[in-house]
């Protein structure tokens, strides 16, 4: 997260609920805004959702680290944000940007919330890639007022299945989820098996450990709006590790 000056410091304590006329009929929400990774993003890949490389899954470098109060212990991972700089016109430019959630910001307890410790909860707050940060705000800046809100997704293609793990334990990490973003359930069918609940292991990556070598492959995905798709037959019969298959999509 980027080192700001003093003067900076004092934004967080004149902080008020209302932004710029949008208040909360608009659905826009009140937070703050730093960035990390350096300019070209490196430091973004990877992270707490387990995406990987942001690059090859489609997310590219429009992409944020959540606080504690936004993360949802990980929940909260493909959800979507459009966010705004505002309140201060030395450094806000005018543009609105749209990320999706692909980190963690953790808390840092030595630091107080005003200053430094900016994802310490209950603040809510977004560690943006250092491009995008720059798209919304001037690099100076270190730390800009921002108002946010949650909308859905729009991805290209269908929800992606990437199979890890071995025999008797299959790692699935989820990718490329459109509507409401964030996989709050998944369940697994085998061609000789029923449906059967998979468990949230970290970030997006879901595990089942029934042994379905050999079989096709269906997963029911369903986000926190309650919405499911189901991608029948996804994987086939002579799928193995390490391979992603595209399924259905939230329209």
């Amino acid at each position: 997260m980027a080192v700001v000056g003093l003067v900076l410091v004092g934004w967080l304590a004149m902080w008020v609920c209302s932004v710029d006329g949008h208040g909360g009929g608009g659905g826009w929400i009140s937070a703050h805004a730093t960035f990390y990774g350096g300019s070209d993003a490196a430091g973004t890949m990877g992270g707490a959702c387990g995406y990987g490389n942001l690059y090859s899954q489609g997310y590219g470098t429009n992409t944020a680290a959540l606080s504690t109060a936004l993360f949802n212990n990980g929940l909260s991972c493909g959800s979507c944000y459009e966010i705004r700089c505002v309140n201060d016109r030395q450094w806000c430019l005018p543009t609105t940007i749209v990320v999706t959630a692909t980190n963690f910001c953790p808390p840092n307890d030595a630091l107080p919330n005003d200053a430094g410790g900016w994802c310490n909860p209950p603040l809510h707050h977004f560690d943006l890639s250092q491009p995008v940060f720059e798209s919304m705000a001037r690099y100076r800046a270190g730390i800009v007022p921002v108002a946010y809100r949650r909308v859905p997704c729009q991805r290209r293609g269908g929800i992606r299945f990437t199979i890890n793990g071995h025999s008797y334990f299959n790692l699935v990490l989820i990718t490329n989820v459109g509507g409401a973003g964030d996989v709050h359930a998944v369940s697994v069918k085998g061609s000789r098996t029923g449906w059967m609940p998979m468990s949230r292991n970290w970030g997006q990556n879901w595990q089942s450990n029934t042994y379905l070598n050999g079989q096709s492959l269906s997963f029911r995905v369903t986000t926190s709006d309650g919405r499911s798709v189901v991608s029948n037959n996804v994987a086939p019969a002579r799928w193995s590790f390490g391979q992603t298959f595209s399924g259905g999509q939230f329209r």
